[in-house]
């Protein structure tokens, strides 16, 4: 998946249009078809319109073609409204169905939209071809957006992941999956682009080409993986043969620090033979393509063809060279700082890799033995890798096999060669892979800076189904069903909490738990096993094949219902398992040989001894293979079938990557994932192309059809109501009343008038919930109404149309009417005299029109003088009008006189404030003088250090030298003597002819038997060493992994405490904490030094016994090698004498007949044996003495086991303890937070009284208004903005509340003080938005007062100007009276005067409609703000409910808390059963030991007795010189002696045939009773795992209810802000001022009583710590613990001077309002800039404090580590103790301070409130009037309201009681189905239990005998730990105490017993310094 920038336009591949979206004809034409999907072979699905139904069969016709179908009701999936055409996230379609989701992925796809959401999925669909949208302008645009302000993208998911790690610290992961060819590693690479640009450090931001700079190195890792790791295949041609988990580290800052990546899978066999048309790995064309003559000739490399393992020779890459690629492959290598040896080593590593595959093997002739004819591959593999040739042939031609304990040489056939050369090659490019992701990892990981949180990459296969899958495919599968049960898991989670959070009743269904049955299959340990763990016994048992492995697990899983047998016989299939996707078949062929993957051990030892380095690293575990010799009863098709284990520490593929997966699982839970899906359209790899079948098969095996499932089973289609409303309010017109109504009960009542199915929806807070198809059906109906509404409009429309066309017909018809009778009329008059004559006459008489016109005049006259009287009444009221206006500004310069006043007072406060600002500037110059001091002491401390390391390390060089000369004169020692042995052999060769020969002979023959039964016991400890050695190694790697896990499980109960703690600590008063805090340092430091006597005297008496157990050690090794020196020599010497027996034989024979003469010497012959029988019985004594002895010391060992074990039950019962007073703990804390729960219940009482006040308040308000502007509109300006003055100074009031309030709600609050940081800093801002916001009014109303001013003095200029026209005008018509007889033309004059007046009269008109105008514009701004009060009410509505599901939330977290109690506890009876079971088991183990050492002990006597009785048979054979020989009594004795040997060798071989039979048995226990130790570990993890859940889940709910309690608590804070800003009422002014003195002291009561609760809390944990600390004191979580409380006294310090700023700043925006409203901008600006730099000034020194204190503590860590530090930490210890006197009195100070200001601050209230009295009493004065009116009214509104809220309040109550009972009732009956399952689990583990203990009685001794391997070489430890420590107190720090008792109780946590290793006594050690250093801090 190939894409890059192109020069398209990058929206069109990302956005959607919405016009063809939203077209109209699509939406009627989906209504009018009622179109439907019906399956179709071809196109997957196809659009059809229903015609007609027919019982279960529909017709339906084809809307492409226009057939008609018949189809099943069953068949037909409903079709989306067009509204839901490409729509962005998939959950949002309301028919959920595959047909559904197919059409909007083929939608999309085709308008070249790739990316498209599927709820939490990401679906990605391979394009094939360039799109440009992976540019970094892209990626600007979506960073710092959230996911749905966006298009789907991969940006997208990064960026979310990217701002839930910053912002939650909760680490995140994203998992890629799909087929090959889908896009995952693309998608990888974008991730990684991305997370690159957006977090790349600062300097990497400068300059991104420094070279190796991490970043680019983390960019450039990829290049190098996909070369050694991808292949090309016949679906992809660069797809990822292996699967990897990139983890990307960052900081807290969310930069980059560091990446890991880890890999799985990885596909070898591609290395050795390829399918048709594929290629191999890209490192092999690579090489051959790019590499030099030089290079080339180095790696004797060849051409394409010429190597075997190359299938199909050289197949290029269309669009790549190979020869481009390899250049770019090595410098991606230089730039991760690879060396050039190490480059060079891995490409002969990769050469050799094809030299394998061209050694050829050919079948002898008369044999099947296997030969190499020609050796030249072998000879250049040999020199390639560091081999001998001839060694290599013979490993692979005749290897050495153990049979016994003898080696033999085996010949191999050509088959079996050919298995060996291709498993090496397979291995050895599998380990140079392994070892390049280790490298790469090596140069991506920065442990300077370590990561906060990580971003995990999973880029793995998905889901497989072939015809036939093997072992590989099963491993795939296995990993899919984990990933889809976690997305599964994770969308339960969101769910439920998307639920809750909307209060909706739903029966939560966990859906992850549908794939366990089908995980537990195949991953199961025990009863019964599932298929890996049986595999693995396969492997174990001997004469195993595939056969017997798929009958043992068709036998053992044949009733499991997600396994099926094969249908028929003639199926290639072995068994069949139903996963998520479907039904796989598996075949088993050479499933036992994957799963244990052996190799020639001959071969691989030989490359671990190669001469190449890098060879013999990539093979150092060569102890861990099977090798071919183990693999006996070989077969020739499978190569055999029984495996042994190589010491005990081989793994089976399927246990190790078991393993790997479970350690990704881990990791994964602990990750907020992101999932995204990638799909393959074709095969054919076309653009524009998509296989509907294809990508239908892609999303039910990727999951997301099965994500569907689940969103189908609840209500996946959610609406806001508003939105809803706005949308089918159609449908319901009349359900609605009119006015305003809360979204919620408007969808109530919509919902009941449609009588919808109640199970159908759901309402939640802010939602509206739908089940799938109920939004198409509103759709529907929807359209249904607008067509009906549509029809009506039309036939109303066209209805008028047509009347109105009939009225203007009718019209014209009268029209026509009217002109004919007129028109005969005229022509019967025409001709008449009489009308000629009138005709003509009629225009010239003039009398009748003079009188018309005179009337006509005295009718204006007459209208003239009324516009005269009305326009003088006018001026009449504007003169009143403007006589009250001068009084008010009279009034109001009054006022603005006291405001100057007032302003000059203020600046008088400002000059004080600025002395008060001097006086903190010298605090701030002390603080700065400090921290320089604190630098100073630092680079001191520093100093120290590195001279302190110099040191140590010229000791260490002194140690090494000294190491080494000592080295060197032992190799003298041993030369020395081997000098002297030659020597020694020398001079008995030369006395070979001395006649005391007979003597020394006896003497080496002794000491020979002796020598070798020492031997053998030596040979026999060595043995059981070796074993132990292994077996302490496997435990102590168990121990380790479980000690992991308990230590985390103990940090997250030691974050939860820790929250817990700090809920605790944050209100208790600073000074006591102090005091306290200084005391319990003390106190503990005491307690430290005591235990640090203690402990230094136990550590020397240790580190004795360990020296002496050292010197032991020693001495037993040096007699060791001289007993093997010695044996060397007799061994010679014992040649030469077997030389001397043959030649005494043959004289023996000579001298018989002499021996019949010489009868006199038998009394000689009889003494000497006599002799011999007393050494006999010697001998016995000092074996007798040496078993009691013997015995003795195992004794002793067993008393040690036994007090070990005591002290490790007494740990656990203090551990017990310490868990009970974290309960009680727990609960103390439960009943406080009940006690803070009732006293928000009281503040809300309190809150709903006040809101019922305000509302009073806000009624009476708006009737006032609206008759003050009624009856007074002039007057009504002035009187809104005195209300604007007040509403101003209720604001400062209010703002004054909230900075004395702000003391209570630090108080009060709960969760984390950094949070509480943010929310009054936001808090301030909001001030300071709103004092803006206030300054801005102020300005605007003085720029209204100004313009009302100006329209004033018009309206004076314009009263004259018509003062004045009305004089002309009188005079006018004074004078038109006396001349209106004389003079016509004056009545012209007075026309013109008319008009003139008409024109004055029009400007007034249009003045007066200038300020109706102005005074509808005023009513607007009145509405507006009505309005938004209104909207308040709404919200705070809504918060209410909101607090009430917070409290029903608590108690459901309270039950659950109580639920998982009883859980703890049973799980602790478990335990405690287990273990005494395992107390049994192992007495019993004793008692079997005992027994086999004692038929041990007697085998070993009769031993020597044979050993003895040979010797004496060789002494009296050898005694020919004594005098006096008997013949005859010499044959007698060689007779019995004879007989003697014979029945010594019959009781010989019966002893061997016994101690077979026991080794057998032996060997059978063990087996047995690994696997008994392997399922009861698997119990006991499945156990831990399922209790690390459950804590998992509480932890995580507990973290979900503090975030939404500060959630709500911060809309609660914005709600009352909003709120208070509201209330302006006039009259109740003094009355809320005395209400909130009130307040004030009442929450200075409650604060006080607070504080002597936290007192008394503050007790207890300091209790409870004491206890934490008795068993927690060598622990580094003590460091962490000390560390919490200096950051939670730092913080309290500043959350003090926080609050004290708080107020400061309140006063100072008291002050600048009354500033600003004296208009005193200047000031308040000036005291704005001085606040603004203080307080940067003062965050900016916080912040260098702060990194100073961070710089200071890590140095201080690094300096805690050496011996001289507790000097220093007594000098710090009193430096500590004068700063915190210093604080005190600075605090004391302060508080003086504080209380001075205060006092002003009232004085300052006081005048403020005596001057404004005067202008509220002025006010009051001018609307008593109005008030009395209104109080009436206002009474019984009230008294209404009260009714109705108190019936409404009731309701609700009711109402919540009832739901609470029914939620009680379900919860009881789930708790009872709960107790019922998990008393069914008791009694199956019971009877497993039971089970488990009878095979524990047939492997006892092996138990036994791993315990006394235990007890050896934990002794040992001890010892080695002893004599660390004493060196340590030689010549390195003292600090090293610590390390045995917090080594024992980890393995007390643990549950085993084991020992540390010296580095972990170090570091332990190293803790316990931190531990001291901070104790005394």
């Amino acid at each position: 998946m190939s894409q890059r920038s192109g020069q398209d336009d990058p929206e069109r591949y990302l956005f959607v249009d919405r016009a063809v979206v939203y077209n109209p004809a699509a939406q009627a034409d989906w209504t009018a078809k009622r179109l439907v999907w019906i399956p179709s072979e071809r196109h997957g699905f196809e659009a059809a319109s229903i015609r007609e139904e027919r019982g279960d069969e529909v017709v339906v016709e084809l809307a492409e073609n226009g057939k008609k179908a018949v189809v099943n009701k069953d068949d037909i999936q409903k079709m989306n409204p067009p509204k839901f055409t490409k729509v962005e996230d998939m959950a949002e379609l309301t028919c959920l169905n595959e047909a559904s989701v197919l059409h909007n992925l083929k939608d999309r796809y085709y308008s070249g939209l790739i990316y498209t959401y599927s709820g939490l999925f990401c679906v990605v669909i391979n394009p094939y071809k360039n799109l440009p949208i992976y540019s970094e302008n892209i990626i600007e645009m979506y960073r710092g957006k959230k996911r749905h302000e966006m298009p789907p993208h991969i940006y997208a998911i990064s960026e979310s992941a990217y701002r839930c790690m910053l912002q939650d610290r909760e680490d995140q992961s994203i998992l890629c999956t799909g087929e090959s060819g889908a896009g995952k590693t693309e998608n990888t690479k974008k991730v990684i682009q991305y997370l690159a640009h957006v977090a790349s450090s600062h300097k990497g931001r400068r300059d991104h080409n420094i070279p190796g700079e991490l970043e680019r190195q983390l960019l450039q890792a990829n290049p190098i993986l996909e070369s050694f790791g991808n292949a090309k295949t016949v679906k992809n041609d660069n797809s990822s043969r292996f699967g990897k988990f990139i983890r990307i580290n960052f900081d807290v800052a969310g930069y980059i620090v560091g990446a890991n990546i880890e890999t799985y899978l990885l596909e070898k066999s591609r290395a050795i033979r390829q399918a048709k048309d594929e290629r191999t790995f890209h490192i092999f064309y690579q090489l051959l393509a790019g590499a030099g003559e030089h290079l080339r000739s180095d790696l004797l490399l060849e051409g394409f063809n010429n190597y075997r393992f190359l299938s199909n020779g050289n197949i290029p890459i269309p669009g790549q060279q190979d020869k481009d690629n390899f250049h770019e492959t090595m410098e991606a290598m230089h730039i991760m700082s690879f060396a050039h040896e190490e480059i060079l080593a891995m490409l002969r590593v990769v050469s050799s890799v094809l030299q394998f595959g061209n050694i050829i093997f050919k079948k002898e002739r008369n044999t099947d033995q296997a030969s190499m004819p020609d050796n030249t591959a072998a000879q250049k593999l040999c020199h390639l890798l560091g081999m001998n040739v001839m060694e290599f042939t013979r490993a692979i031609l005749t290897p050495r096999i153990k049979v016994g304990r003898d080696y033999v040489q085996k010949a191999q056939t050509k088959e079996q060669a050919d298995f060996a050369v291709e498993a090496l090659a397979k291995a050895t490019y599998e380990r140079l892979f392994r070892w390049l992701v280790h490298r790469i990892n090596k140069a991506l990981d920065r442990t300077k800076r370590q990561g906060a949180s990580f971003i995990g990459i999973l880029d793995i296969a998905g889901f497989e189904i072939f015809q036939l899958n093997s072992f590989e495919q099963l491993c795939i599968n296995y990993t899919n069903e984990k990933l889809q049960q976690l997305f599964n898991h994770t969308m339960f989670i969101l769910e439920q909490e998307e639920y809750q959070r909307e209060g909706i009743e739903w029966s939560f269904i966990d859906f992850g738990l549908d794939l366990q049955p089908c995980i537990d299959l195949i991953e199961r340990p025990a009863n019964p096993p599932g298929v890996l763990a049986l595999l693995d016994e396969e492997c174990w048992f001997p004469k195993a094949t595939d056969k017997t492995f798929v009958d043992k697990l068709i036998q053992e899983q044949g009733t499991h219902t997600k396994f099926q047998r094969p249908r028929q016989l003639k199926d290639k299939a072995d068994f069949c398992i139903i996963h998520y996707a479907g039904r796989v078949d598996y075949k088993a062929d050479e499933w036992l040989m994957k799963n244990m993957d052996p190799l020639n051990d001959n071969v691989a030892t030989l490359l671990h001894q190669s001469t190449d380095k890098f060879v013999a690293e990539l093979w150092k575990d060569v102890d861990r293979i099977v090798g071919l010799d183990q693999v006996a009863g070989m077969n020739e098709t499978a190569f055999g079938a029984t495996y042994k284990t190589k010491k005990g520490m081989f793994r089976t593929v399927g246990q190790l990557y078991k393993e790997s997966l479970t350690k990704l699982m881990a990791t994964l839970r602990n990750t907020n994932p992101n999932f995204v899906r990638c799909i393959i359209p074709n095969h054919e790899k076309r653009a524009g192309k998509l296989e509907p079948h294809l990508v239908l098969d892609q999303l039910r095996c990727n999951g997301v059809l099965e994500g569907i499932r689940i969103c189908r089973q609840g209500f996946p289609n959610r609406i806001v109501f508003q939105e809803f409303r706005q949308r089918y309010e159609i449908l319901t017109p009349n359900a609605i009343p009119k006015g305003f109504m809360d979204g919620k009960q408007a969808c109530e009542r919509m919902i009941q008038a449609l009588e919808l199915d109640p199970n159908l929806f759901r309402i939640g807070q802010s939602k509206i919930f739908f089940r799938t198809g109920v939004l198409a059906h509103l759709e529907e109906e929807r359209d249904l109404k607008i067509t009906d509404i549509i029809i009506y409009f039309q036939s109303v429309c066209r209805g008028y149309l047509a009347r109105k066309a009939f009225a203007k017909k009718q019209q014209q018809l009268s029209a026509l009417k009217v002109l004919q009778r007129n028109c005969a009329a005229y022509l019967k008059l025409r001709h008449w005299q009489w009308w000629r004559l009138f005709t003509k006459v009629k225009p010239l008489l003039q009398v009748t029109r003079q009188e018309e016109e005179l009337q006509a005049k005295d009718e204006e006259l007459v209208k003239v003088k009324e516009r005269q009287l009305k326009v003088e009444n006018e001026l009449v009221e504007m003169e009143r009008k403007h006589q009250q206006l001068l009084e008010e500004k009279n009034i109001l310069a009054e006022q603005l006189h006291a405001e100057t006043e007032l302003f000059a007072e203020a600046e008088e406060m400002r000059v004080r404030l600025l002395s008060r600002k001097q006086e903190l500037e010298e605090i701030l110059h002390d603080l700065e003088s400090r921290v320089e001091e604190e630098e100073e002491r630092n680079q001191s401390l520093q100093n120290e250090k590195k001279k302190m390391q110099s040191h140590i390390q010229d000791l260490e060089e002194q140690l090494d030298e000294e190491e080494a000369a000592r080295q060197k004169l032992q190799l003298d020692k041993v030369t020395a003597e081997a000098k002297i042995k030659k020597m020694e052999e020398d001079i008995l060769l030369l006395e070979d002819q001395n006649s005391k020969f007979l003597k020394e002979k006896k003497l080496v023959e002794d000491r020979i038997a002796e020598m070798t039964s020492q031997l053998a016991e030596e040979e026999e400890k060595a043995k059981n060493l070796g074993k132990v050695k292994n077996k302490q190694e496997m435990m102590m790697v168990d121990l380790e992994e479980r000690l992991k896990k308990e230590e985390k499980t103990r940090q997250e109960l030691e974050k939860a405490k820790r929250k817990l703690d700090a809920e605790t600590t944050d209100l208790q008063d600073q000074i006591a904490e102090l005091q306290a805090q200084i005391e319990e340092l003390k106190m503990q430091l005491t307690k430290k030094e005591e235990e640090l006597q203690a402990l230094l005297a136990r550590s020397d008496e240790e580190a004795a016994q360990k020296n002496n157990a050292l010197k032991q050690v020693r001495e037993l090794q040096a007699q060791l090698a001289e007993l093997q020196e010695d044996l060397e020599s007799e061994r010679i010497c014992r040649s030469k004498a077997e030389k001397l027996k043959r030649d005494l034989s043959e004289e023996l024979e000579a001298l018989k007949t002499e021996l019949e003469d010489t009868l006199d010497t038998t009394a000689a012959q009889q003494e000497l044996r006599s002799k011999r029988e007393q050494e006999v019985a010697e001998l016995k004594k000092a074996i007798e003495e040496e078993s009691k002895n013997h015995e003795a010391q195992i004794q002793d060992m067993r008393q040690r086991h036994a007090q070990v074990l005591e002290e490790l039950s007494d740990q656990l019962e203090q551990a017990r303890r310490f868990k009970a007073n974290l309960e009680k703990n727990k609960q103390c804390l439960e009943s406080d937070n009940k006690e803070l729960a009732c006293e928000v219940k009281s503040l809300q009482q309190t809150k709903t009284e006040s809101e019922y006040k305000r509302k009073k308040v806000e009624g009476q308000l708006q009737e006032f208004v609206a008759r003050a502007t009624e009856m007074e509109r002039a007057k009504g300006e002035l009187s809104e903005r005195s209300l604007r003055l007040q509403t101003e100074l209720d604001n400062v009031s209010a703002l004054l509340e909230e900075a004395e309030k702000k003391g209570v709600k630090l108080a009060k609050e709960v969760d984390n003080l950094n949070s509480k940081l943010q929310d009054s800093e936001e808090l301030l801002q909001e001030e300071t938005r709103q004092k803006l916001n206030l300054s801005g009014q102020i300005r605007q109303l003085e720029a209204e007062k100004s313009n009302l001013l100006e329209q004033q003095e018009e309206e004076e200029e314009a009263r004259r100007g018509l003062e004045k026209q009305l004089q002309t005008v009188q005079a006018q018509l004074f004078e038109t009276k006396k001349k209106l007889d004389e003079d016509v033309g004056v009545i012209e004059g007075l026309e013109e005067a008319k008009r003139k007046l008409q024109k004055d009269v029009e400007l007034t008109n249009q003045r007066l409609e200038e300020k109706t105008m102005a005074l509808d514009k005023m009513e607007k701004t009145k509405n507006r703000l009505q309005q938004e009060l209104d909207d308040q009410m709404v919200d705070l509505d809504h918060q209410r409910q909101i607090v009430s599901n917070l409290e029903k939330k608590q108690k459901k977290f309270d039950q659950m808390l109580a639920e998982e109690k009883t859980i703890s506890a049973r799980y602790a009876e478990e335990r405690d059963r287990a273990e005494a079971e395992a107390r049994e088991k192992e007495t019993k183990a004793l008692s079997l030991a005992k027994a086999l050492e004692e038929a041990l002990e007697a085998k070993e006597e009769l031993e020597r007795f044979n050993k003895q009785l040979r010797a004496e048979m060789e002494d009296l054979m050898s005694s020919k010189d004594d005098v006096g020989k008997n013949v005859h009594e010499l044959e007698k004795s060689k007779r019995t002696l004879e007989q003697q040997v014979a029945e010594m060798r019959t009781q010989l071989e019966e002893l061997e045939d016994e101690l077979q039979a026991t080794e057998d048995a032996k060997l059978r226990l063990e087996v047995n009773m690994q696997a008994m130790k392997a399922q009861f570990d698997r119990d006991l993890q499945a156990k831990d795992e399922q209790g690390e859940e459950m804590k998992r889940a509480l932890v995580k709910q507990v973290r979900e209810m503090e975030a939404e309690l500060e959630d709500e608590r911060k809309q609660r804070s914005l709600a009352v802000a909003a709120r208070k800003k509201l209330e302006v009422d006039l009259n109740e002014l003094e009355g809320q001022i005395e209400a909130a003195n009130k307040g004030r002291d009442e929450a200075i009561k409650q604060l006080k009583k607070l504080q002597a609760q936290m007192k008394d809390y503050q007790r207890e944990l300091e209790e409870a710590r004491a206890a934490r600390d008795e068993i927690f004191t060598q622990s580094k979580e003590n460091e962490k613990k000390f560390k919490n409380l200096e950051a939670e006294i730092l913080q309290l310090h500043e959350d003090f001077a926080a609050s004290e700023r708080a107020r400061r700043h309140a006063e100072q925006e008291r002050d600048e309002l009354t500033d600003e409203i004296s208009n005193s901008a200047a000031g308040k600006a000036s005291l704005l800039e001085e606040k603004r730099r203080l307080e940067a000034r003062i965050s900016q020194l916080e912040e260098e404090l702060e990194e100073e204190q961070g710089n200071m503590e890590l140095l201080n860590d690094r300096f805690r580590k050496s011996s001289t530090q507790v000097d220093t930490l007594n000098a710090e210890l009193t430096a500590e103790r004068g700063a915190a006197q210093k604080s005190e009195n600075a605090r004391q100070q302060m508080e003086r301070q504080n209380k001075e200001l205060k006092g002003k601050l009232a004085e300052l209230e006081g005048a403020v409130k005596s001057k404004f009295k005067a202008s509220i009493t002025a006010l009051e004065a001018k609307i008593l009037q109005l008030e009395e009116q209104l109080e009436q009214e206002a009474k019984e509104r009230a008294a209404a309201n009260k009714i109705v809220r108190r019936t409404e309040k009731k309701l609700k109550e009711v109402m919540m009681q009832v739901e609470d009972e029914r939620r009680h009732a379900d919860q009881f009956k789930e708790q009872m189905e709960k107790a019922n399952s998990r008393l069914k689990q008791l009694k199956r583990q019971l009877e497993e239990a039971e089970e488990e203990a009878t095979r524990a009685n047939a492997s006892r001794r092996k138990l036994q005998r791993e315990l006394d391997d235990a007890t050896e070489a934990s002794e040992g430890l001890t010892r080695e730990v002893n004599s660390l420590k004493n060196r340590l107190r030689r010549g390195g720090p003292v600090s090293s105490f610590s390390s045995n008792r917090s080594g024992r109780r980890n393995l007390n946590l643990d549950g085993a017993s084991g020992d540390m290793s010296d580095d972990d006594a170090d570091s332990r050690s190293n803790d316990f310094n931190d531990t001291q250093t901070s104790n005394a801090e």
